[in-house]
């Protein structure tokens, strides 16, 4: 007798074939959205992205070449290889500048982090007060070439309201603009009181992610302010403070407008910082290579300068657990 096996043929179940059969609809729809979002992405970049390159990678890139020729715009560039470079190596003022210009950073930053520091920290403890946050940041809302103009007045040595008070009690009047000793400082100053409520409000911010609970902990186990300070808030502001700072630095290696409007390098060359160099050096006397060279120059020291910055800070990392 012969018996016949046979062996049912493998079905999938209605529910897998559906399953099995929508797979692959679903990957070619997950593909068609990502290839519509990088579209939607690429349209909202690319204004920026426009603007980056229009100006700032081909001007860079631009000023780069044109720091090893010759060129003052009546005639085309004639390549002269490193000879800016030599000449900038063994030109006095370019040194004299640079060293105004690192004399107005220090002044500015250090003084300027400070009252930051301290203006943020009464804002973050004692009150977070928004009219008060606005009241700091009004001088930000100035331009410079107008705050420098309303300081110039006030600080006038003849007819300026500051030393009118420093006369009346019975002082002698100081020549803030007009003295080699105070220029720097002056302007300095000026600055700081221009943008340390822009600062300030960087800080706080920074401020306001620290946690409350260790502050009520250090309460609880006796701290002070003051160690609560130096334990609490430094540390774990170290980023924040980090960042405010590389970027405090760069812009003050820039400043060109407050100079220009108010001692245009003078007394005696005392406050030429180094844009202000190369802007009459371009603009001036034409010598558009030589001030692409200085400003080639200016752009590696605060290249190196941000990395040694961001080193040492340890800008990104955070004590926060």
């Amino acid at each position: 007798m012969t018996i016949a096996s046979s062996s049912p043929p493998s079905r999938l179940p209605v529910g897998g074939a559906a399953e099995a059969h929508s797979k692959p609809r679903t990957r070619r729809t997950d593909v068609g959205e990502n290839r519509g979002d990088g579209r939607l992405a690429a349209l909202f970049i690319a204004p920026a992205l426009l603007g980056f390159v229009v100006f700032l990678l081909w001007p860079t890139l631009r000023g780069i070449y044109l720091s090893f020729t010759r060129f003052n715009l009546l005639t085309p560039a004639e390549w002269v290889g490193l000879d800016n470079y030599v000449r900038m190596v063994n030109d006095p003022i370019f040194w004299d500048s640079l060293t105004v210009t690192v004399e107005y950073v220090v002044i500015n930053i250090g003084v300027q982090t400070v009252a930051a520091l301290a203006i943020a920290v009464l804002l973050q403890r004692l009150t977070q007060s928004a009219m008060l946050r606005g009241i700091v940041l009004t001088p930000y809302l100035m331009s410079n070439v107008v705050a420098g103009l309303v300081w110039l007045w006030i600080l006038d040595t003849q007819l300026g309201i500051g030393n009118e008070i420093i006369s009346a009690l019975g002082a002698d009047r100081i020549p803030f603009l007009a003295d080699e000793t105070w220029a720097i400082p002056t302007i300095a100053l000026i600055n700081v009181w221009r943008h340390v409520g822009y600062t300030a409000l960087l800080l706080f911010a920074g401020l306001q992610a620290i946690p409350n609970d260790m502050y009520e902990a250090a309460r609880v186990d006796g701290a002070s302010e003051w160690r609560m300070f130096w334990r609490i808030t430094m540390p774990l502001l170290r980023p924040v403070l980090a960042v405010v700072l590389i970027m405090t630095v760069i812009g003050s290696f820039q400043v060109f407008d407050t100079v220009a409007v108010t001692t245009a390098g003078g007394p005696a060359n005392a406050t030429n910082v180094l844009q202000y160099y190369i802007y009459g050096s371009a603009f001036g006397r034409f010598q558009f290579g030589y001030a692409s060279a200085m400003s080639v120059a200016l752009l590696v020291v605060l290249s190196a300068i941000t990395v040694l910055q961001y080193r040492l800070t340890r800008a990104g990392r955070t004590d926060l657990g």
